[in-house]
């Protein structure tokens, strides 16, 4: 091997030699568009499907390698140049499709935007390997569907240079990693040049040094994803390793990524010439980048870093994927204040004050500087990836807002979703086409009505396609676990026993994700003996399909594979649970396609999504599933099983023994005597009617075009038009909201709530008015600068107000020295027992949707309360 320290070494680059008419073939290969699209899949494989294949579904990598007289045939093969002239077209279509936004006028802003889209990590196609899951699947997925949607959106990521660890296990079954090369010149990524044909470039400075970056470009669809790279010549070594792995290295390293990915991403969009109104962090890893944006605001207009934040937070949007803090990165002080010594100063704050925007407690001087507390700062909109992931969160980080009521903390939700296209089997979309209609459920997978026309699919044919998926499923698993088994050294009869793995025609399930140990992926081996019993029925026979990776520095995550490798070989001599090594989206497409049911078993409150369920669902694959994460919400007992009822258990030990039985419970009783349920013709038709349930109720709502739509109608032009309305006039605004907390905050102290009065004594009935008369002190703040409020709700056995709800009371009178009177009525809905408390919160245009932390005020007098419904009715008697 001959490196650069030897020679100088000169670089040059070999491209495929197409005949001009196939040449179409490269452009389409350099889009991922084909890889959510069979038609153009397919042409990739009729080219070699070997080389396909050991390309990792690679077309750049592939037509590199393929010999010139096999392109030479095809450029004569008139079969072919049709297939590709008619997927050439398609992609045509799609780079000039009317924008969702177009056909739906009343979300559409009044002028041109566009929003960037954070992400430490995307998963596009398999032979991109810069993700490493979960969070880079629903990343990937959104770029998708906003291409689809043709919303102005662009991509800022990493170019991880090794990408995620590829795993393997040695014959003990304990995992171990090495990193791959991504041959860059044999992918469909491309420089981005400057106006001297340059590869352009950026810096950022990483402890008191500079650090550059040049960027790369991902077209997906009509969409352009951005990477930012170290690896050039005029970076030291370890500067050049910064972007080498994915989530690799220690804390050190993942501080310079998160400053290369947050303040070096909106420095790439500037080079680029891309001024981005409204920026999405899908989670805080990019959370610098609102600080940059803060910085260049200043420069731009000379203001305050608080004048400039009212800017930058109404067009930022944080969407946390994590439930739990210690999966938050969070950074010693110390290292803050290394890697920013210099650049608080251009923030016009002083270290302290930028230390206190990543604590939860800002004076707190030993807290550590949490990213997910500095996106929540600087942003004016966050959410949660479920219903049950958003209160989760609320909970989380409800200190921020000290006195507001948990139902009000301003996190919502958006449920994610999955990019139906690139997860549905090409069989299943072929038959959706015919049923469906193409151009609608493609164009419009949301519509809830276009996915009614899956009753009308005859059961046997969905059937025979979902069975064609299994069987793919079974045979691709059995080449895949004896290069397994050959790869460990393994002996020859058990290598040889893999011709008998699985069964082309059994019940087969599916666990793929993550091994952190609140996945529990031990849960179905917890009474060993009892699965072995079902594995083994062999009028009934089930089986088990597992992948999946644990984090390098995961020990328990590793034992947990070892505990699921050991309990596969109680079968060596016939294979009925196998587990398949470098879990990826290769392997999750053929899981979620060929299985028949989704396991997911996690301890609830810990899943915040888990988007491999939605993946199988809208395949037919039914879920059986812990009640948390997306799955809470989704549930119908038509749809899948749930394992339990949502509870919640002190003791872990006792809640795995109740759920696992549980589980063995619905599998003996209910689901597998369900699948092995037939007609006269092989047909589980009870089974199938689940499918077509499943498919046709999940499939439009966790899609990420739903999805996507959603953040564009709750966030991306709501924070556009706020942002836009705090730009006007050299940000008057911003400045003059700025100036509004700043006056709110010094006059804060001399609230006062002097004179409530409510008829409490007397019982009302339902729908009946209550009526509310206050006298608050305001000092010198004047009441249209406030807005003081009923907060009604029914109270628990502690007094406390459960769900309750803010009703605004008019101002009616100026008592003179500050003193104010205001009045109004709540309508009872419900009977029971009730309670209210006055509250004054900002007022004002500019505080609409925004909650401000630290300017809530509460009436300390006791709240009054009034009798439940039961009890007029025992007075009247």
């Amino acid at each position: 091997m001959l490196n650069g320290d030897l020679a100088r070494i000169r670089t040059f680059e070999i491209v495929p030699s197409l005949p001009e008419s196939i040449s179409l073939l490269g452009e389409i290969a350099r889009n991922v568009w084909w890889s959510w699209h069979p038609e153009a899949v397919e042409l990739f494989v009729r080219v070699d499907r070997e080389l396909w294949q050991a390309s990792n579904h690679n077309p750049v990598q592939m037509l590199g390698r393929c010999p010139q007289d096999r392109l030479d045939a095809l450029a004569r093969d008139d079969g072919f140049i049709t297939a590709l002239h008619r997927a050439h077209s398609n992609l045509e279509r799609h780079l000039n499709r009317t924008p969702w936004l177009a056909r739906h006028p009343r979300y559409s802003p009044d002028a041109d935007f566009t929003v960037a889209y954070f992400s430490a990590e995307f998963a596009l196609t398999e032979c991109l390997q810069i993700y490493s899951g979960g969070l880079g699947c629903l990343a990937g997925d959104h770029l998708k569907s906003a291409a689809e949607l043709a919303l102005p959106l662009v991509g800022v990521g990493l170019l991880y240079r090794h990408g995620y660890f590829q795993q393997y296990l040695n014959a003990d079954g304990w995992q171990q990693e090495y990193y791959a090369d991504l041959d860059l010149s044999n992918l469909p990524i491309q420089r981005v040049l400057d106006a001297d044909g340059r590869q352009l470039k950026i810096q950022v400075e990483l402890a008191a040094r500079n650090v550059h970056a040049v960027i790369w470009q991902v077209n997906v669809g009509r969409v352009a994803l951005y990477l930012l790279d170290t690896n050039v010549p005029e970076n030291e070594t370890a500067d050049r390793l910064i972007t080498s792995q994915l989530y690799g290295g220690d804390m050190e390293t993942r501080i310079k990524q998160e400053i290369l990915l947050g303040i070096g991403g909106v420095r790439a969009l500037d080079a680029l010439g891309i001024d981005p109104d409204v920026i999405h962090m899908n989670e805080g890893h990019s959370a610098f980048g609102a600080l940059e944006r803060v910085r260049r605001t200043i420069d731009t207009y000379g203001v305050s870093f608080d004048e400039a934040r009212q800017f930058t937070a109404a067009a930022n949007i944080f969407t946390t994927h994590t439930p739990v803090a210690a999966g938050i990165d969070r950074f010693h002080p110390d290292i803050i204040r290394r890697y920013f010594k210099h650049y608080h100063t251009s923030l016009k704050l002083d270290m302290e004050g930028l230390l206190a925007l990543g604590r939860e407690n800002v004076f707190d001087k030993d807290e550590f500087f949490s990213m997910a507390v500095l996106a929540i700062r600087m942003s004016d909109s966050a959410n949660g990836v479920s219903q049950l992931h958003g209160k989760i969160s609320r909970s989380m980080w409800k200190n921020i807002w000290p006195g507001v009521p948990e139902e009000d903390i301003p996190i919502g939700h958006v449920n994610n979703g999955v990019h139906a296209r690139s997860w549905m089997s090409s069989g299943l979309i072929n038959l959706v086409d015919r049923y469906l209609g193409a151009v609608r459920w493609q164009h419009d997978p949301a519509d809830l009505d276009v996915w009614s026309s899956i009753t009308e699919v005859p059961a046997d044919e969905l059937w025979r396609i979902h069975e064609r998926c299994r069987q793919r499923l079974v045979l691709w698993t059995r080449r895949r676990y004896r290069a397994q088994l050959e790869a460990h050294g393994a002996e020859p009869e058990r290598i040889e026993a893999t011709g008998n793995a699985l069964d082309f025609y059994a019940f087969t399930i599916g666990f793929a994700r993550r091994f952190a140990t609140y996945k529990r992926a031990n849960l179905i081996l917890r009474d060993i003996e009892r699965l072995i019993e079902m594995l083994s029925d062999a009028k009934r026979p089930v089986q088990l399909i597992v992948a999946g990776k644990a984090h390098p520095a995961d020990t328990a995550g590793k034992e947990l594979i070892r505990e699921m490798i050991q309990a596969t070989r109680r079968f060596d001599g016939e294979p009925r649970i196998v587990f398949i090594e470098n879990y990826d989206m290769n392997v999750a497409r053929y899981l979620v396609q060929g299985c028949d049911l989704w396991l997911n078993t996690p301890r609830r409150g810990l899943e915040a999504s888990g988007t491999s369920g939605m993946k199988a669902a809208i395949n037919g694959v039914l879920n059986c599933s812990v009640l948390d994460g997306w799955w809470d919400e989704a549930y119908r007992n038509d749809l899948g099983w749930a394992i339990g009822r949502g509870e919640v258990y002190a003791n872990e030990d006792l809640q795995d023994d109740v759920e696992s039985q549980a589980l063995y419970d619905l599998l003996e009783q209910q689901i597998i005597p369900l699948f092995y349920s037939r007609d006269n013709h092989g047909v589980p038709q009870q089974w199938v009617a689940r499918m077509k349930q499943c498919i046709g109720t999940l499939a439009p709502a966790y899609n990420t075009n739903r999805m996507v739509q959603a953040y564009t109608e709750q966030y991306y032009v709501p924070a556009y038009r706020r942002s836009a309305m705090l730009r006007a006039d050299a940000l008057e605004n911003a400045v003059g909201l700025a100036g509004a907390k700043e006056r709110l905050r010094e006059c804060w102290p001399s609230l006062r709530v002097d004179q409530v009065d409510a008829n409490t004594e007397t019982p009302l009935g339902v729908h009946q008015q209550l009526s509310i008369a206050v006298v608050a002190l305001l000092g010198s703040l004047a009441p249209d600068e406030l807005r003081v409020q009923a907060y009604v709700g029914p109270l628990d056995n502690d007094d406390r107000v459960n769900g309750g709800q803010a009703f605004d009371l008019t101002h009616v009178e100026d008592l003179g020295d500050g003193r104010h009177r205001f009045r109004g009525a709540v309508r009872m809905r419900t009977s029971g027992r009730h309670g209210f408390a006055i509250r004054i919160i900002p007022g004002g245009d500019m505080f609409q949707g925004v909650t401000e932390p630290g300017l809530i005020f509460w009436d300390k007098a006791p709240a009054p309360t009034f009798p439940s419904q039961e009890a007029i009715g025992s007075m009247n008697a």
